[in-house]
This record gives C-alpha cells, sequence and structure tokens, in this order.
C-alpha cells in the first residue's frame, strides 16, 4: 500500500476583484465580487515508503498548494489525500509528527539563539528519547560537521552551514516523510553536492520518503529516480527521470579537440554549433547518427587530441517543457 496517496485533489480559492479608482472602492466594499481561480486541478498520484521524488513544475503552477494540502495547512476543496491511513487536514498533529520540512528561503531555526537551543526546542516537542537523539546528533555531525557552530547563533552562520543545521532540525525526530523546497539554493557546488550525499545516505539507511521542489533539475537528477511535472495545476507527466530523457534527449554534442585547424566539416545529419581554436562542438540526432560510426569518420580524416560525448541536461528538456516546445502524448504522460 502506497506511503502517500492523493486522488482527484483540487483547490480553489476565492478571489476579491478590487475596481479601479475611488468609487471602485467604496462599490467594492458595499458589494464585494469575487472570482474563483483554480490552483490545483483534479490531481492524483502516489508514493511508495522510501521514495525520493521530484515534484516540479514552473511558478504558479500549484506545487506549493499541493504541498500544503500534504501537510495539512490547506484543506482541498474536493478529492482525497491518505499519509499513512491519515488525513493531513483532519489528523493534522498526528500528521505532523510523521513529516520533515526543509525551506531553502527560511529557516525554522531561532534566529537570535545558538544552534543547539533549537535542537533541544525540537527534542521537547517532538518528545524524542535521549537514545535517538544522541544516535541522530552524532549522526548528522559526522555526515554533516554541524559541531562546529552549534554554539554559534543562527544568525551568524554563513547560508551553507544555515542549511546544513535545517536539514538536520528537520530529521531529528526521524520522520518517515520529508518534504524539501529548494534544499540547496544559494550554496556553493561544494555545499550542493555534500547536501546531496547526505541525503541520499539518509533515505538508504532510514527508509525516509522524500519529495522535493525545487527549480534545480541538478538536485532532481542526482537524487530521485521520479519526477512529477504540474501545468496550470495539472498533472502532465509522472514517471522516471531516465524516461524523460530518453524521450525528449534526443540530441548528443561531440566535442572534439583536433591536432590542427581543420576546415569546414560536412557529415549529413552532423551541425558544427560552436568552434573555438581547434576544437569543435559537433551536434547530432542519436537515432540518426551513430557516435561510434562518427568518431570513426573523423579519426580516419583527422588528427584527434581528444573527444568528448555531452549527453543532453535535464534541465535543458525541462525548461523546453516549460516554454511549451515540448508536449506530451499520453504514452509518455503516465510510465510509471
Amino acid at each position: 500500500m502506497p506511503l502517500i496517496e492523493v486522488n482527484n485533489l483540487v483547490k480553489d480559492y476565492k478571489l476579491n476583484v478590487r475596481k479601479k479608482g475611488l468609487l471602485g472602492s467604496i462599490q467594492g466594499l458595499i458589494v464585494p465580487e469575487y472570482k474563483m481561480k483554480r490552483a490545483v486541478d483534479n490531481i492524483s498520484f502516489s508514493i511508495e515508503k522510501g521514495e525520493m521524488v521530484g515534484f516540479i513544475g514552473p511558478n504558479g503552477a500549484g506545487k506549493s498548494t499541493t504541498v500544503k494540502m500534504l501537510t495539512g495547512i490547506l484543506v482541498p476543496t474536493s478529492g482525497s489525500i491518505s499519509i499513512g491511513g491519515l488525513s493531513p487536514s483532519r489528523d493534522r498533529k498526528r500528521n505532523a509528527m510523521r513529516l520533515g520540512v526543509v525551506f531553502g528561503q527560511r529557516s525554522q531555526l531561532w534566529w537570535d539563539l545558538p544552534v543547539v537551543d533549537t535542537f533541544e526546542l525540537l527534542r521537547y516537542v517532538y518528545k524524542i528519547p535521549e537514545k535517538t537523539f544522541k544516535s541522530n546528533m552524532a549522526l548528522f555531525n559526522e555526515l554533516l560537521e554541524i559541531n562546529a557552530f552549534m554554539s554559534q547563533p543562527v544568525r551568524q552562520l554563513s547560508l551553507g552551514q544555515r542549511m546544513r543545521a535545517d536539514i538536520a532540525a528537520a530529521l531529528l525526530h526521524d520522520p518517515e516523510i520529508i518534504f524539501f523546497d529548494e534544499p540547496t539554493i544559494g550554496l556553493d557546488v561544494i555545499a550542493k553536492e555534500k547536501v546531496r550525499e547526505f541525503i541520499r545516505f539518509i533515505n538508504k539507511e532510514k527508509g525516509t520518503t522524500m519529495l522535493f521542489t525545487t527549480h534545480d533539475m541538478q538536485d532532481i537528477e542526482k537524487t530521485c529516480q521520479r519526477m512529477i511535472i504540474i501545468d496550470q495545476g495539472t498533472t502532465i507527466y509522472d514517471g522516471t527521470v531516465q524516461h524523460i530523457k530518453d524521450s525528449f534527449g534526443t540530441t548528443r554534442t561531440l566535442v572534439v579537440d583536433f591536432s590542427e585547424n581543420v576546415g569546414k566539416i560536412e557529415i549529413p545529419g552532423v551541425e558544427v554549433v560552436e568552434e573555438k581554436d581547434r576544437k569543435k562542438w559537433l551536434r547530432f540526432q542519436k537515432e540518426q547518427v551513430p557516435v561510434s560510426g562518427l568518431i570513426y569518420e573523423l579519426t580516419q580524416k583527422y588528427g584527434i587530441v581528444d573527444l568528448t560525448v555531452q549527453e543532453p541536461e535535464i534541465e535543458g528538456i525541462i525548461r523546453e517543457i516549460y516554454q511549451g516546445g515540448i508536449k506530451f502524448d499520453e504514452s509518455v504522460c503516465r510510465v510509471c
């Protein structure tokens, strides 16, 4: 049985229509006018225990509204949500005890207090047994090196330190499910990889179910096998990350460093998209031009120092989806 089940979820907002000018404002106070906006439109999905799922979409797609309904902050207009047999809105307190949340742009740490004080408060709030608390603190220090700044006020921490502390705080009570909202935003390359490595470890060792909402597609590609894409409140894709790359990442780029300057390269199905000194970037469709044959042809004609095959980046594919350049048919939309 899935840990999270969402069926025909709908969320409508009642918005006040504000008219222009003083008379319009007065009229709006006396006879208010409203319009309905549908933020989430008949979404359904299920997530098994231990899955790591990317939940993505352009701004305004309905991601945050859906997550707020999963956590019990918002009540659905219609449809149903079950998290381990609980209704998030009706069983909000019991559901919250099983959840952890990390917001990349908002902290759950007390700003003026040392980090350790927030951890002690969370230990009391979640009634964490002393043995579990000490075990988790030792694990978090080993993997995230949080002891180095535990006694510092949160306002004095770097962004990378604060994110590590926030992630540890969210996992302190061993939640069954954790929601990540932009968990690596603003971090440098090294800090991002450290956070992703920790997330993968926790998922593997503790079987924690994880749902990611992020605009950094590297977070999804390096942690999740499955991805749900929504747009205008509806699901447009639910399947594996690899499938979407295989389906729409059909181009490859061969980067060739020649031993000497070469002239114009003319090979059927191959386009030179960039040139720099003796290096050229050759783009081709993988179904039309076998890379082994292309490499053989080049090595027969030219002296070559180095070759690199570049796979399409998931970020570029997702960007094209958001911009409407890729349309899904029914065979691709549901792949799970």
